[in-house]
C-alpha cells in the first residue's frame, strides 16, 4: 500500500518512516519539501489547509498518517489562528478526503486536551477541558476528524521524546553536560513516551483489525514528574557512558517556572483500551528510557 506520511521531519515522523517501511511505500512530506537528511520530499503546508486536497488527489494514498502539528505550546497563546489552522483545520481537510475515499486516517493528539485536575489515569471517554490554545486546537482537530465520518485512529500521547530532534531528554543531556545544578519542575506528573514506541504501535495497529476506528491513549506505562524524569535520564546516561557525571537536580514548583501557557498538572493516560483492542503490551516508561539512552 501507499502510505502518505505528513510531518516526516518531526521526532515522531522520523520514527514512523522506520516503523511503517515494511508495510508499503511511504510518501513523506514536510512543510519545506526537505527531509532531515537533506533529501527531497513532497510539500504539505499545514498553514494552508486548503492546499492539502490537491496533494491528496494527486497521490491517492491508501493510508494517511498525520504526524504534523503546531506544537509550540507557549507561542500558541499569541498565535491562535496558526495553531488552529495546523491542528484543527488541516486534520479536518485530511479527514474529509479520507472519508470520501474510504481511506483510514491515523492522527496523533495530546494529553493537553485534559485540564490535569484528575486523580486517576485519564480514560478516552473522560471529559476534556483544555487549559490553553494548544490543547483547544488539538481537541478541535479530534472533533473535526470524528465529524468527517470516516475510519480514523486517533492516538493521544504525552511527554514524547527521542534520541534526535528537540525534546526534554536532549535538553537535559545538553545542559546536564555543562552545569552542576539544574532546577526542574516536580509538580507536573505524566508518562515519558519514546517516539519509537508510538511509531511501532502505529505499525501494529495498521496491521490489526481493519474495522477498528476511534480514539486510544498511547503512552508508556507508569508515571513520574519532570524532576523524576530528569533524574532518571542522568542516572541512565551515566550508566551508559553518555555523560561522565550526573548534575544535581533540584525540585521546583510550576509557580517557580512560569510559562505563557498553563500545563496540565496530571497527565497520566490510561492505556488499557489500546492494549486490549490491539493486543499489545506497553512497556514501563523506565524501560523505554533505557532503550532511548542506548541510542544516544
Amino acid at each position: 500500500m501507499t502510505i502518505l506520511l505528513l510531518g516526516a521531519n518531526g521526532q515522531l515522523g522520523q520514527e514512523l518512516q522506520r516503523a511503517l517501511a515494511p508495510l508499503g511505500a511511504i510518501v513523506a512530506t514536510t512543510r519545506s519539501g526537505v527531509l532531515p537528511d537533506g533529501g527531497a520530499c513532497e510539500v504539505a503546508d499545514f498553514d494552508q489547509p486548503a492546499s492539502l486536497t490537491a496533494l491528496l488527489d494527486r497521490l491517492r494514498p491508501s493510508v494517511v498518517v498525520n504526524a504534523a502539528a503546531y506544537t509550540a505550546v507557549d507561542r500558541a497563546e499569541e498565535d491562535r489562528d496558526a495553531a488552529f489552522r495546523a491542528n484543527a483545520e488541516a486534520p479536518g481537510v485530511l479527514a474529509r478526503w479520507c472519508a470520501q475515499a474510504g481511506v483510514p486516517l491515523v492522527h496523533y493528539s495530546t494529553d493537553y486536551v485534559f485540564d490535569g485536575q484528575g486523580t486517576r489515569p485519564y480514560r478516552e471517554d473522560d471529559a476534556t477541558a483544555p487549559l490553553g490554545v494548544y490543547g483547544a486546537s488539538k481537541l478541535a482537530g479530534e472533533d473535526a476528524i470524528r465529524a468527517a465520518g470516516g475510519r480514523h485512529l486517533i492516538f493521544r500521547t504525552a511527554w514524547v521524546y527521542a534520541p534526535h530532534s528537540a525534546n526534554f531528554l536532549r535538553t537535559m543531556l545538553r545542559v546536564g553536560a555543562d552545569r552542576d545544578v539544574l532546577r526542574v519542575v516536580a509538580d507536573q506528573v505524566g508518562t515519558p513516551t519514546p517516539a519509537a514506541l508510538i511509531a511501532d504501535v502505529t505499525a501494529q495497529a495498521l496491521q490489526h483489525d481493519g474495522s477498528l476506528s476511534g480514539t486510544w491513549h498511547l503512552t508508556a506505562t507508569g508515571e513520574t514528574s519532570w524532576h523524576g524524569f530528569a533524574e532518571a535520564i542522568f542516572t541512565e546516561a551515566v550508566a551508559a557512558g553518555v555523560l561522565p557525571r550526573a548534575p544535581t537536580v533540584e525540585a521546583i514548583t510550576t509557580a517557580e517556572y512560569p510559562t505563557p501557557a498553563s500545563r496540565p498538572a496530571y497527565s497520566h493516560l490510561d492505556v488499557a483500551k489500546l492494549e486490549q483492542d490491539f493486543g499489545v503490551t506497553l512497556p514501563r516508561w523506565q524501560d523505554g528510557l533505557k532503550r532511548v539512552i542506548a541510542d544516544c
